[in-house]
């Protein structure tokens, strides 16, 4: 009950002075406002590349053909045509940590449907890529092994090339032309967005293998089964390392290096790419939020400012309370209430626009945010530590006035 009346007591306080009151709590409503949608747009950052990350697919490796050096120039990346479908093979049947293993090649062509055309990126690949890549079919069927076999040729089409070709037209059994070359579309992909890197990943015609080699991309005269690239699939994200290193000492075995020979392949390991990228953007959450916390300290600064205000406002009042039986424990207790009701309240008012403000920056600015309750409860739970903690020394100070100066106060 006594910490009912002075509740009371504090809000009838803090009613007589309705502006100063509101003035006081604005800072503790900007700080917790500013937590919240800044930890939101952290958030919605982490969350972002998180999705982006699992668009690529779950345990990926990717092996790259390696360099080569001419007459004492070294070439890029890619340069030696190095990897092959039976390494691919190899790869799936021979490394125990490995999933799945799929060979593909890939180029630009033009894609002429009716009267729309559209450059796009072709892929030539096998059906395990969709699986590793975490490819679905939203309508219509994957390709399979048998048209792989047969070099027929058919496509599975993303939807950014669906939007510009077909419109609102079926685009499955539709006829598509790449390289004047007639392919019957068998599927459309479902749509993933972009990758980490920025790139469309729904800008892709996907067809068998054989087919790109033979009909569209050309193959190697050097080597007819040469690859662009091997995209593997761990067993499980502990088997990662594992699978490099067993496909690193298949490869060179398969390519007969000798131990004082470079390695005629690049294996690169996606998942601790992204990663790195994700734990940034969660210290990056983690920075904003610590930096808009700044604010609810601001807050309680003008917390305290105002209460010693009070205190010396109303001294001749404690003096009057103190006189006729009060307790030091009770004004200690009503000023601390006075201090922690306005951070509570402030708090409140704060979430709102906290809430208000993170929809907006999602809305106008096109930023993706994630609220958090545990930001929200986080934001709440530091206003009322703020009021308390700022709020005790004008509090201890009122409670340990001498009854007798207070009540000469003027």
């Amino acid at each position: 009950m006594k910490i009912l009346a002075s509740v009371r007591i504090a809000l009838g306080a803090l009613r007589v002075n309705k502006l100063r009151s509101a003035l006081t709590m604005l800072g503790i409503i900007i700080g917790v406002a500013a937590v919240i949608a800044m930890v939101a747009v952290g958030s919605g950052a982490t969350a972002r590349i998180a999705e982006q990350i699992r668009s690529i697919g779950s345990n990926v490796i990717i092996v790259l053909p390696g360099s080569v050096t001419s007459g004492g120039i070294r070439l890029g990346q890619a340069a030696a045509v190095t990897l092959t479908e039976d390494d691919a093979r190899a790869i799936a049947l021979e490394c125990p940590a490995v999933a799945l293993a799929a060979s593909s090649v890939r180029g630009t062509k033009q894609v002429v449907f009716g009267n729309n055309n559209w450059s796009t990126v072709i892929q030539g690949t096998v059906p395990e890529y969709l699986e590793v890549r975490d490819f679905s079919v939203s309508s219509g069927r994957p390709f399979t092994w048998q048209d792989v076999d047969a070099a027929t040729k058919v496509a599975l089409v993303g939807r950014t090339v669906v939007d510009n070709l077909f419109g609102q037209t079926d685009p499955v059994g539709q006829i598509i032309r790449i390289k004047n070359v007639p392919f019957t579309v068998l599927g459309v992909l479902s749509a993933k967005g972009q990758s980490p890197m920025g790139q469309d990943q729904d800008d892709i015609i996907m067809i068998p293998i054989s087919t790109a080699k033979k009909k569209v991309l050309g193959v190697s005269q050097a080597n007819a089964r040469s690859v662009g690239a091997i995209i593997v699939q761990a067993g499980s994200p502990m088997l990662m390392t594992e699978a490099e290193e067993q496909i690193i000492g298949l490869l060179r075995q398969r390519h007969r290096l000798q131990p004082t020979q470079e390695d005629d392949f690049n294996v690169r390991n996606l998942t601790e790419v992204f990663s790195a990228q994700e734990a940034s953007a969660r210290v990056m959450s983690i920075l904003l939020g610590a930096i808009a916390s700044v604010s609810l300290v601001v807050g309680g600064i003008g917390i305290m400012n105002i209460m010693l205000v009070s205190v010396t406002e109303r001294t001749r009042e404690i003096g009057l309370r103190l006189a006729v039986g009060a307790r030091t424990r009770d004004i200690l207790t009503q000023f601390l209430v006075e201090a922690v009701t306005l951070s509570l309240i402030g708090g409140l008012i704060g979430i709102a626009f906290g809430l208000g403000v993170s929809v907006m920056i999602s809305y106008f600015a096109e930023w993706s945010t994630l609220i958090s309750g545990s930001a929200i409860l986080m934001a709440f739970a530091f206003s009322a530590l703020v009021g308390v903690f700022f709020g005790y020394y004008p509090a201890r100070k009122a409670a340990f006035l001498d009854p007798i100066e207070a009540l000469r106060y003027e």
